[in-house]
């Protein structure tokens, strides 16, 4: 479905007056990860920026997540890394293990505590409760950009002209800028106003989530470190410590076609979910068993093809609104975060349409073979035999997945000033 054309001008209850001097105005429609890191980054080069979220409030959602070395650089730059470091875990090495064994397949055990503060000169994946990234992005742009957060507002409509682009929210509000950026997520809105709602793919999969209070998950994580993929026939289990080890997360893919729903918090049962992994070694199923019944949640795992083109006009994509993937390489949130920055580059460059198309150039082709990657790990750790399994060539052992550099991309505009990965930031 097209974006729309005015039949007449809208009615201007705009939420935030135009400057009398007019600088660039670009509308971020989203708070999420990628959402708050474009705008933190926008403004950081003197762009001016307006957040607008459907929820009423930025609460705690979603369980753990990993900080990619390529995505510790766009925080860095954006001063907030030292923060999220005293938040996370260090991710030194995985272990992939037998599901039945437990005999190590692929990986080493790591058994320090992981602390962040014990970090080395080595850059290193961190591992970070959604909440506490979404948290420390949030404050930053609140107390750089007061006033460009809005809460309330659900998009349904957007309108674009030669001049201009208008959202429209669901309460007859609206407002204008010249350029408008999509962050809305997996059911993105502006995604579908542009291009059309596309019916996703189920892929016979469906995904639990829990958080286990780390003293209960004690027992069943000590011998195997505080990072491990279990790896069966058709089942796969990615658990991994969060807030230094007061709670580990958990993330319990199966193969079936009992149940496709595709809300991210449909509750589910810890007998349901021991009950999948049946047979599998007593420290999976031990650890399902004591996930707390109120912290488990299930959703069906949907694919979507790569999108051919992100932008119509002065209207584009970020995030899972352009490049929804599956979770096995575990980068979905470091896509968002490296296209947040690529956009602020190449607007800084080029702050109309030009810039989104160089954005758009520079990102696209880097998504695309992420997703692409993430859909074959999945293929290679639910295969039928995993005494089988060979992960040196797996997907998840190119570290150019994780080491890029999304500053150096070639946007036209030289990466700015920026701390390394390895430095700490500070909000």
């Amino acid at each position: 479905m097209p974006i729309s054309r005015p039949r007449r001008s809208p009615s201007t209850s705009a939420v935030v007056s135009r400057p009398a001097e007019h600088r660039t105005r670009v509308l971020v429609v989203g708070a999420g990860l990628g959402g708050l890191t474009a705008a933190l980054a926008l403004h950081a080069r003197g762009i001016e920026v307006q957040v607008f979220e459907q929820a009423p409030a930025l609460g705690e959602v979603g369980a753990g997540l990993t900080v990619s070395r390529g995505a510790q650089r766009v925080l860095a730059e954006l001063g907030v890394l030292g923060e999220i470091r005293r938040r996370a875990s260090v991710v030194r090495s995985n272990a992939f293990l037998h599901y039945r064994t437990g005999a190590l397949l692929d990986g080493a055990v790591d058994p320090t505590d992981g602390s962040a503060d014990a970090l080395d000169d080595e850059p290193r994946n961190l591992q970070v409760h959604r909440a506490d990234l979404h948290a420390v992005l949030a404050v930053a742009l609140r107390d750089r950009a007061p006033g460009a957060l809005h809460l309330s507002h659900r998009l349904v409509d957007l309108v674009s002209g030669a001049d201009g682009v208008t959202a429209v929210f669901a309460d007859g509000r609206t407002t204008r800028g010249d350029l408008l950026v999509g962050a809305d997520g997996l059911r993105s809105v502006v995604r579908g106003r542009l291009f059309g709602v596309q019916q996703p793919r189920f892929t016979g999969q469906v995904a639990f989530r829990c958080l286990v209070p780390g003293e209960l998950a004690s027992p069943y994580v000590a011998r195997t470190g505080r990072a491990a993929v279990w790896i069966g026939p058709g089942r796969v289990l990615n658990r991994y410590a969060l807030r230094r080890g007061a709670t580990v997360n958990c993330v319990a893919i199966a193969r079936t076609d009992s149940w496709t729903g595709e809300g991210w918090t449909t509750p589910a049962t810890p007998e349901e979910l021991v009950a999948l992994y049946d047979g599998w070694h007593p420290d999976v199923t031990g650890l399902l068993a004591v996930a707390p019944r109120e912290q488990l949640a299930k959703w069906a795992l949907y694919d979507r093809p790569p999108l051919p083109r992100w932008r119509d006009g002065r209207v584009s994509l970020l995030g899972d609104a352009a490049h929804p993937m599956l979770p096995f390489l575990g980068l979905g949130s470091a896509m968002a975060i490296e296209d947040g920055l690529v956009l602020a580059q190449a607007l800084a460059a080029s702050p109309d349409e030009a810039g989104l198309e160089s954005y758009e150039s520079a990102r696209r082709p880097r998504t695309e073979e992420v997703l692409l990657a993430s859909r074959h790990e999945g293929t290679l750790v639910q295969g039928r035999d995993p005494d089988l399994l060979d992960l040196s060539a797996a997907p998840s052992r190119n570290a150019s997945f994780y080491d890029f550099d999304p500053a150096a991309q070639a946007t036209g505009v030289p990466a700015a000033s920026r701390d390394s990965a390895s430095s700490a930031g500070s909000t």
